[in-house]
């Protein structure tokens, strides 16, 4: 058997045949919650590539890294999605985006689709003293908060930082009691009180489901 024969599955197209897929451009921080619902829905049709979540911090680098994605395996599928929201760029990427003729997911960031852009919008200007983890969040907590920060060298910065917040909300994707406990000890570091919101998976989901 030659080594190409070796790569084709019995319907003789390759293994890694991409028609009739869609490929979703994501945030790596959501990269564990669209797998988890790709397995549980078989959304075998759906095809995933992560760009870093440390752009969480950074935005500015969002939208030509989604750009130079999209580029890069257009030819490849028959639709490419992009699973960020607005995430701080101000714009960019949702103009990036009708530019190239790619949709994205809606809202301002994850925290308000994770709960649902509708409702986000009519809570969210009575909780501008909260702060909001996600799962991922919760678990990155110290790479993604604590240390960049600086806040593992020098805690007096804390309530520099935090002095304005008076709320942690974790928005909770699973019912996990591991991640609950760490994220009410992540309250207690920032000196927040502490809600726990099971949102699910939200317009993510709904999002997806559509595909």
């Amino acid at each position: 058997m030659k080594l190409d024969d070796a790569r084709l599955t019995t319907q003789g197209l390759p293994l890694n045949d991409t028609r009739g897929k869609i490929l979703l451009v994501a945030c790596g921080a959501l990269a564990r919650e669209i797998l988890d619902l790709k397995s549980a829905n078989g959304w075998t049709h759906l095809d995933l590539t992560c760009l870093p979540a440390n752009y969480h911090l950074y935005p500015e680098k969002i939208t030509q890294s989604v750009r130079d994605t999209v580029a890069k395996h257009r030819d490849a599928y028959d639709d490419i999605f992009i699973v960020y929201a607005d995430c701080g760029t101000g714009g960019l990427l949702d103009a990036a985006c009708a530019e190239m003729g790619v949709e994205m997911i809606a809202g301002p960031h994850c925290y308000s689709f994770f709960e649902g852009n509708d409702r986000f919008a009519k809570t969210s200007e009575d909780e501008i003293t909260t702060f909001y983890l996600t799962d991922f969040l919760v678990r990155q907590f110290d790479a993604f908060i604590i240390k960049p920060m600086g806040l593992d060298r020098h805690p007096e910065l804390r309530d520099m930082y935090f002095g304005n917040y008076e709320k942690l909300v974790y928005q909770a994707q699973t019912n996990d009691p591991a991640l609950t406990a760490k994220a009410q000890d992540c309250a207690n570091r920032l000196g927040l009180t502490f809600e726990r919101r099971y949102t699910g998976y939200g317009d993510l989901e709904t999002t997806l489901a559509q595909l």
